[in-house]
């Protein structure tokens, strides 16, 4: 019995299946965390999103930034771009089936067992565990109430790029979205950019990782996060772990076993995304 976090999938399940045989994964015992972004780029964003329905309580799925965005698409706000692999689960017959059941996920998921937090993109250094949790709530019932559309409609954009416990309406719930799954550089005060995606050695003047600002967290609190392929996994800080490994970029898809925090990993042999 135990449980594994991995890392993006964006549409890999092929990966997915070699890893899962390599770590001897068992249904009927075992859970999987899937840290976001669980469709987009790869060549199988339709069989993921089935496969991982499929799991039901085996399963624990966050929502990360492409996962908003096929949310967007689906209900008529946003096209789709260039580089998208959506159309096969825009076209398919269990298409409204999807798309619900991915409107229900969450931004964030906390385990007190193994006093271990999971957004896609990671915990600003602004916001304790409350507050990282009420938060994403807020944006969680947005979601999931009548009013869902409003949100699509304007969920793009990178403002605010500070928090303020002031903000309201769609500015306050863009801005947690953007904290929790796109966020990478921001400054001493929060202030996120969001336009860089390097790797921490290009970060711009006065901006570095979030993590490596002192966190609001409790002791030994453990943050696992995807979105940054350019970390490679290394995110070097206790008890941060970075599992996008760049499966999409023909790199690796990662594991964590959240019981020993041992990492596990499965080469992609393709580059789907320059394929």
């Amino acid at each position: 019995m135990a449980t594994y976090v991995i890392g993006d999938l964006q549409g890999c399940l092929t990966p997915l299946f070699e890893l899962l045989e390599s770590i001897q994964y068992k249904a009927e015992s075992d859970t999987l965390w899937f840290a976001g972004d669980l469709i987009n780029r790869g060549p199988e964003s339709l069989e993921t999103l089935r496969f991982i329905k499929s799991l039901g309580d085996g399963a624990v799925a966050i929502l990360g930034n492409h996962d908003l965005h096929l949310l967007a698409v689906a209900y008529g706000h946003s096209n789709l771009k260039r580089n998208d692999t959506l159309s096969e689960i825009l076209t398919a017959s269990d298409r409204d089936d999807l798309i619900e059941w991915l409107r229900q996920r969450p931004l964030c998921h906390y385990d007190a067992s193994f006093n271990t937090i999971m957004t896609h993109a990671g915990v600003p250094p602004c916001w304790t565990l409350e507050q990282t949790l009420g938060f994403a709530q807020e944006v969680e019932e947005q979601l999931r109430g009548e009013d869902f559309h409003s949100y699509f409609a304007t969920m793009y954009g990178n403002k605010p790029a500070k928090w303020n416990d002031k903000l309201v309406g769609m500015d306050r719930l863009r801005c947690i979205t953007n904290y929790l799954t796109r966020m990478r550089f921001c400054d001493a005060d929060s202030v996120l950019d969001l336009k860089s995606k390097e790797s921490p050695d290009n970060a711009k003047q006065n901006y570095a990782p979030w993590f490596d600002y002192p966190l609001q967290l409790p002791q030994n609190c453990q943050v696992v996060f995807g979105h940054w392929a350019a970390l490679e996994g290394m995110a070097n800080k206790e008890n941060i772990h970075a599992l996008d490994t760049g499966c999409v970029w023909g790199g690796s898809l990662t594991a964590l076993r959240l019981e020993d925090q041992q990492k596990f990993s499965t080469p992609c042999s393709t580059n789907w995304k320059n394929s």
